[in-house]
């Protein structure tokens, strides 16, 4: 039985002091997530960038990006603000479902991608054949049904158990730990399932992608040394974002049902540091995207300029 309506979020601090600094950090960084990520939206949209596989599935990362850090950040940046940091039980298993939805889609991105780039390198010849347009749209389906199917799961194992108070939650949004810790019964197999779920997709992924890009670095060495430049180049910024999303999430997910202290800071890192840092990552040591990026920049300000 539920007595609880809603729930109260500790948030990142107590110190009015250390949360007036982290609205205004926090709010810059979501400013920052929003104009890059739609940035490479644009430039791969309304470019011939959007034809390659490669910069297909890097826009709809990017939209996932914004769709998953839009998921946690507003509210917990109106809450530094705010005396009561509250979400109604409804809007608490939507932000839950909304977290691991975006968060597996992100992660099944992101296996795609390396596959993509398993195939440009060790099968040049046949990339385009088996990368086709086709293919690349069951790929991104695949990912969505995937994220789909990981957070309905999660969701039903929380939406059953009883919730009759406390309802005060140590952390700046609603995830599967530090919710099932309020259930008024015993959540051990639930926390065994939710585990089993969560670290099957972020460890097999993970393994997934450490052979890929051993595999490409290897076949490597039989590429010319500016194949080899242009490769490391794309693969090391894959490799980047893999290593800054995949280290919290495994931290947070590959353990038993526990919360730590650290849970809140981790957190921070895979769901607002992540989706910041892609853009700069993927634009900054990518020429074509940053070519493109100037190519349009140098249009827009043409017609501008012959408009008036």
């Amino acid at each position: 039985m539920n007595n609880v309506t809603e729930f109260i979020f500790w948030g990142l601090s107590q110190s009015p002091e250390i949360e007036e600094v982290c609205f205004m950090v926090f709010s810059f960084f979501y400013i920052i997530i929003l104009l890059g990520n739609l940035l490479i939206m644009l430039t791969v949209c309304l470019s011939n960038l959007f034809k390659s596989p490669m910069y297909f599935f890097l826009s709809f990362l990017s939209f996932v990006d914004i769709c998953y850090s839009s998921v946690t950040a507003p509210k917990m940046i109106v809450d530094l603000l705010a005396k009561n940091k509250s979400i109604s039980y409804v809007g608490c298993m939507l932000q839950l479902f909304g977290v691991h939805f975006f968060g597996c889609t992100e992660i099944f991105i992101l296996t795609v991608m390396a596959y993509d780039r398993y195939v440009a390198i060790c099968k040049p010849l046949h990339y385009m054949t088996i990368m086709d347009r086709e293919r690349c749209n069951k790929m991104l389906l695949g990912t969505w049904v995937g994220g789909f199917l990981h957070s309905i799961i999660q969701v039903a194992l929380v939406v059953q158990l009883p919730f009759c108070g406390p309802n005060e939650i140590d952390h700046y949004f609603c995830d599967v730990h530090p919710v099932l810790k309020l259930a008024c019964t015993d959540t051990y197999i639930v926390g065994v399932v939710v585990t089993a779920n969560s670290g099957t997709i972020a460890l097999g992924s993970f393994v997934i992608l450490l052979i890929s890009y051993s595999i490409i670095l290897v076949s490597l060495r039989k590429q010319s040394a500016e194949g080899r430049r242009k490769a490391l180049s794309t693969c090391g910024s894959h490799i980047a974002v893999v290593v800054i999303f995949f280290g919290p999430c495994t931290f947070m997910y590959m353990r038993p049902d526990t919360t730590f202290s650290e849970d809140k800071m981790v957190a921070v890192f895979y769901t607002i540091i992540t989706p910041m840092l892609n853009p700069l990552i993927y634009t900054l040591r990518n020429a074509e995207v940053k070519n493109a990026m100037k190519k349009l920049w140098s249009r827009n300000v043409f017609l501008e300029a012959k408009g008036k």
